[in-house]
């Protein structure tokens, strides 16, 4: 049921994309939850979501960069955990038996959205990262936390997804370990950029493994909310930039 919900969302959202492309982003489409405009205020505030010009991994020139590593200090990854719970919560409720952080980012957000899922939501799971190096010693192994079982349903967390290299290593290292089932992924925001394709990595991943990917937000999230909410350091000449630079990276049809 789930993987038939997320592929019509995926159709859904190409087609949405195609549209705004069309319509040169002018117009807002997605409504927003109350969570999601809080956690781009919270990326904004907290200066991890920048605007300027940078160099990503794949060679493109991008207007915006995400810094996950700016959640360093106690109040922002307690935040932050709360943002990725209710994300959790919202498409998964509590079908899940085991948060899964890939080393090294996904850790301190699988523990961060654990605790938060406990104490803001009710739900009490367990939560699992994999080492980068095996331990020969003490509680030797590849993975922390819980031993995973193949009756784990296990939600992975982790910041954004580019070419979903990460996603595969990770999901190769729970096939080896308990071989648990993969509910979903959720990521902090969708950049919803194509591949060597048209297709975004997050659509590629669905429709190699059937996993669903669940962003908090996505790009277009974000410029529906610069274009209402203007801030210092954020004019129309960055939501212009975003949109030009979707027209030729977008993943669309």
């Amino acid at each position: 049921m789930l993987a038939c919900y997320w592929h019509k969302f995926f159709v859904c959202i190409r087609k949405s994309l195609k549209l705004l492309t069309e319509l040169e982003l002018n117009k807002g489409i997605f409504s927003m939850k109350d969570y999601q405009k809080k956690f781009i205020e919270f990326l904004i505030s907290t200066n991890a979501l920048k605007f300027g010009e940078f160099t990503l991994k794949s060679g493109r020139r991008s207007p915006y960069f995400l810094n996950m590593g700016a959640f360093y200090e106690g109040s922002a990854i307690s935040e932050l955990g709360k943002f990725y719970a209710h994300a959790i919560s919202d498409a998964i409720k509590d079908d899940f038996t085991v948060i899964f952080g890939p080393a090294y980012k996904g850790i301190p957000l699988a523990i961060a959205a654990v605790h938060s899922l406990f104490v803001d939501f009710g739900i009490n799971v367990s939560y699992a990262f994999n080492r980068k190096e095996a331990k020969d010693h003490g509680e030797a192994g590849v993975l922390v936390g819980k031993t995973l079982e193949p009756t784990d349903r296990i939600v992975i967390v982790d910041d954004v997804i580019t070419a979903g290299t990460a996603v595969r290593e990770t999901l190769d290292i729970i096939a080896k370990h308990g071989n648990a089932r993969v509910r979903a992924i959720v990521v902090s925001v969708d950049r919803m950029e194509k591949g060597t394709g048209n297709k975004s990595a997050i659509e590629e991943i669905f429709d190699i493994y059937g996993i669903p990917v669940i962003p908090i937000v996505t790009i277009f999230d974000i410029l529906e909310f610069l274009k209402n909410h203007v801030s210092a350091g954020v004019d129309a000449s960055v939501i212009l930039r975003i949109k030009s630079y979707l027209k030729e990276y977008g993943a669309i049809p």
